[in-house]
């Protein structure tokens, strides 16, 4: 007879521990002094560029971009880049400036930034950014970005992509 294996054998632990451990390093919470950023999503809208799927979860975010353009001026008006930045404030009492600065193909290393301020503070926010229009068909796509919680000067978290130096 041939040795019962359990599942629980000491390589699937191990394999399971490492798994665990990698995706821990994976994250994206990026904890500051006095705030995080949970999450960042993207989403890409580029022109000629279509998803055939049979989940209709992958085609609802192209559809929710695209949402009210009739003619293809106003479709190719909305092709570009879209940010959802997922954050917290620990002190939620004061006015708090999310910036989202960032990186285009064709402006070499120039950093262009947006800015928004929150007066007050949830205890979970959601802000959204786009480059979009003239800005995204002129300059190139995003190659690189940066997001910043900031109260006055202080910076509260911060966030960057792989390519941000």
């Amino acid at each position: 007879m041939a040795p019962v294996m359990s599942h629980f054998s000491p390589y699937r632990l191990l394999l399971a521990a490492l798994t665990l451990s990698l995706l821990a390093a994976c994250t994206s919470v990026s904890m500051g002094s006095g705030g995080r950023i949970t999450k960042v999503n993207y989403y890409h809208l580029g022109p000629g560029v279509v998803t055939r799927t049979l989940d209709p979860a992958v085609a609802f975010e192209r559809d929710y971009h695209l949402y009210g353009a009739v003619t293809k001026a106003e479709t190719v008006d909305r092709q570009g880049h879209y940010y959802t930045i997922f954050w917290r404030a620990d002190d939620r009492t004061q006015p708090v400036r999310l910036v989202f600065e960032y990186r285009q193909a064709n402006t070499g290393l120039e950093i262009k930034s947006q800015e928004l301020t929150n007066e007050a503070p949830g205890r979970r926010n959601v802000s959204h950014f786009q480059v979009t229009g003239s800005s995204y068909h002129g300059d190139g796509r995003i190659t690189a970005w940066r997001v910043r919680l900031l109260r006055g000067e202080q910076e509260l978290a911060s966030q960057q992509s792989y390519l941000w130096n």
